[in-house]
């Protein structure tokens, strides 16, 4: 909020009125209070060795005090003082206090820590003020250390003290300077607001006229009948609105220009000076760099960016003045930007001389070296069945057709190269049908155990014909998962299959399903189903397992082929658990082999339907 110069004048006025009765009545409260402490000290001083006084007696006895006699003592000295008295032993514990009823002695807290007895225990005497724990009122203490007998542990004799007039009195002061304070700020109030009035009402005209210019009220006009530099002022203003409105008007139109086509590009702009400093950015450049235009605006490009590519270029643009183009890659998130820089004419502070434009080119580049990886792993996956079928079509007319044995032997290679390839082909339209979302998955209420078993009894021939162990390890009480049947038996073989062609012969294969609790909960609700494909086969080395679920990605290239693999199951496979909603990973099975994890998540219903079976079971 903005003041007027009238209201200035006043707050001023008021505020050094104010100020000086303020600083006069904490000075005098503080005098007071300063007064008061020393004639505490003084006579908390004299109670407090009058106390200690008291106490020599019964230690210098032929017995030992006893605490009912340090209690009566303590109480009779508190109030023949008209103080609290208490008497705190080496270790901190109370051994008597006046304020404390006998049988509440015991659960009075340790008093070792107290400032006032820490000093005495270090230098023979001490003193604070604070609330007491016990009586709640504000109180000075005095403690002094006193030696009961020769030999005997050191005692601390403390008397407390209620600051309760000095708080009484002060608290009156305050009152009377308050009142006293308000009826100064009427007073000087009244007085400032005249006075400021008649000072700056021509001021307040003017300021009045300008903001309803600034606002967009084209009628500026300010009235004022004074003769001084006030109206020569206001007659000066009213000539220069007249000239300043035809020229907001069209500055006004131009930046809105400007601005609308800025905020609305997809590229990013960026707008330097002769000096190679930040004169303007748009909203797309700010998301690129992460970097706000307040923050940029005035400061350098190469302090801004730290960007040695973008800044050579900046730096060759400035010196040569011609158009540039380049390509640089961000080290923090890796985004690929086309840069074009071109002149813009400013040879003045403040005036753009470059314009830079940042065309965003990740995807496109991503794109590139997808189709790319693409095209060179299915030309490379196609071409080692068709030159296998080409060699071999090539011997049977070179000769070989004479042969039936011969004959028979390369014609079955050509089959089974030929069933290879249309594998391959078929695993491609398969996986471009998911990934293009033309294949919908259902969402039918399934039981795990059927789909293992349905899987399971598919895979059982070749595995026992490979002597290998099948082991299943399915939870009983696993609710049934929504889902699309087809497909997930399509992922259970396709990890089988893996399973079952890179285990040796007599290795064992675990098949596991199980419910995962949720994290963070008091009572942990299962969240998700958890399917497991382990075996004790040759293993993934850790530096693959991340790309193995890749296209294409083989660990053991000549081995994959061997066994008939497309590399491409492992792809299927991720897709279809990601339509579900649920991951997919690998890990070391320990001691050898490999682990496929898939994790599926249960739906709303899902988790109803097995706590009311979980209820019906109790």
């Amino acid at each position: 909020m903005t003041w007027s110069i009238r209201w200035k004048v006043a707050f001023g006025t008021l505020v050094a009125v104010a100020c000086g009765l303020l600083i006069a009545g904490v000075m005098t409260v503080q005098s007071l209070e300063q007064r008061h402490l020393t004639q505490f000290g003084d006579a908390l001083e004299t109670k407090t060795k009058l106390v200690e006084y008291g106490f020599q007696p019964l230690f210098h006895s032929s017995a030992p005090p006893t605490p009912s006699s340090l209690q009566e003592t303590a109480r009779d000295l508190g109030n023949r003082a008209s103080s609290r008295v208490t008497l705190v032993a080496e270790d901190g514990t109370v051994l008597a206090d006046s304020a404390v009823r006998d049988a509440d002695l015991s659960a009075v807290e340790n008093h070792k820590f107290r400032p006032e007895i820490q000093q005495a225990f270090s230098t023979g005497q001490g003193q604070d003020i604070r609330p007491s724990h016990t009586t709640g009122e504000r109180t000075m203490y005095r403690a002094i250390l006193m030696q009961p007998s020769q030999g005997a542990s050191p005692l601390v004799v403390r008397v407390g003290l209620p600051m309760v007039v000095l708080d009484r009195e002060r608290s009156d002061l305050q009152q009377r300077l308050f009142l006293a304070l308000g009826f100064a700020f009427l007073v000087a109030l009244t007085l400032s607001v005249w006075l400021a009035h008649s000072i700056t009402k021509p001021l307040s005209d003017i300021a009045s006229a300008a903001r309803r210019f600034s606002s967009g009220n084209q009628a500026f006009h300010v009235r004022t009948t004074a003769q001084d530099e006030v109206g020569l002022l206001a007659s000066t203003l009213n000539h220069m609105a007249d000239q300043l409105h035809a020229k907001i008007d069209e500055l006004s139109e131009d930046r809105a220009q400007l601005l609308a086509v800025l905020t609305s590009m997809v590229e990013g702009v960026m707008v330097l000076d002769r000096r190679g400093h930040v004169l303007q950015m748009n909203p797309a450049l700010e998301r690129m760099f992460g970097i706000s235009r307040v923050e940029a605006r005035g400061r350098s490009c190469a302090e801004l960016f730290r960007h040695q590519q973008l800044n050579d270029l900046v730096t060759v643009m400035l010196r040569s003045r011609t158009h540039h183009q380049d390509e640089i890659v961000l080290p923090l998130n890796g985004r690929c930007l086309q840069v074009e820089a071109s002149p813009a004419g400013g040879e003045r502070e403040n005036e753009a001389s470059v314009v830079l434009v940042f065309h965003d080119m990740t995807e496109l580049r991503r794109l590139e070296k997808i189709r790319k990886d693409f095209v060179a792993n299915v030309s490379h996956e196609l071409r080692t069945p068709l030159t296998s079928i080409k060699g071999y079509v090539e011997a049977l007319l070179d000769g070989a057709k004479d042969d039936p044995a011969a004959s028979v032997k390369f014609l079955e290679i050509i089959l089974k190269q030929s069933d290879r390839l249309n594998l391959i082909i078929e695993d491609l339209l398969e996986l471009s049908k998911i990934e293009s979302g033309s294949v919908s998955f259902k969402e039918e209420p399934l039981e795990l155990r059927s789909i293992l078993d349905r899987t399971l009894s598919t895979i059982k021939p070749i595995a026992e014909k490979n002597r290998h162990r099948l082991i299943t390890a399915v939870d009983p009480s696993l609710p049934p998962v929504a889902g699309d049947e087809g497909r997930l038996v399509q992922v259970l073989t396709n990890l089988l299959d893996n399973a079952v062609k890179y285990t040796p012969t007599g290795g064992t294969i675990t098949v596991g399903a199980k419910l995962i609790p949720s994290v963070g909960s008091d009572e942990p609700a299962p969240c998700a189903i958890e399917l497991s494909v382990a075996d004790t086969g040759i293993g993934i080395p850790e530096a693959d397992r991340p790309r193995v679920f890749e296209r294409f990605y083989r660990v053991d290239k000549a081995r994959s082929r061997e066994l008939g693999g497309t590399g491409l199951g492992l792809a299927i496979v991720k897709h279809i658990v990601e339509g579900h909603g649920g991951q997919v990973w690998v890990e070391a099975n320990h001691p050898q082999g490999s682990r496929f994890v898939v994790r599926l998540p249960l739906s709303t219903t899902t988790h109803k339907l097995h706590h009311m079976n979980d209820a019906s079971r109790t």
